[in-house]
């Protein structure tokens, strides 16, 4: 009378599947969370709607970034967000471009030979097809105005 009844070894190995489905499945989850677009969208737009020449920085924790004129897509281990701006177009940026060094902090009189040159720049970046590619460690922000030339520039 000390045998075990049949169905425990079935019930045992049931129990064995189900154990390793669970850790599967743990072990499978994103140990780090999604990038916060929204609060890089919130810095862009609180910059955007400033009345006078602004600058901000916001930490990135992204591997790719998207930046478009409406819209920013941040990509990393935990997943990708997306979130839209509420005050645009901005205008899109790298850090190696003139626009890039317009939102470092240049003034665009050094860069740019006139506020047509500019208008004329900031309008070409933002009728580029956005696409995916390495971010950096910061997203640069600024607000200028030069003659009447009002341009926010995002640089990531």
């Amino acid at each position: 009378m000390l045998d075990a009844p049949l169905d425990t070894l079935y019930t045992w190995a049931a129990l064995s599947v189900a154990a390793t489905v669970l850790v599967g499945t743990v072990a499978g989850l994103p140990t780090t969370p999604a990038p916060d677009a929204s609060g890089v969208a919130d810095a862009v737009d609180t910059v955007a709607v400033a009345e006078y020449d602004a600058t901000a920085e916001h930490d990135l924790d992204a591997d790719a970034v998207r930046l478009g004129s409406h819209r920013i897509g941040l990509r990393n281990d935990g997943g990708a967000a997306h979130a839209t701006f509420g005050f645009g177009p901005i205008t899109p940026a790298t850090p190696d471009s003139r626009l890039g060094s317009v939102a470092a902090g240049t003034p665009p009189s050094a860069v740019f030979d006139s506020p047509a040159a500019f208008a004329a720049a900031a309008e070409t970046a933002r009728d580029r097809d956005a696409s995916w590619r390495p971010a950096g460690e910061l997203l640069v922000v600024r607000h200028v105005n030069w003659e009447g030339t009002d341009v926010t520039v995002v640089s990531a």
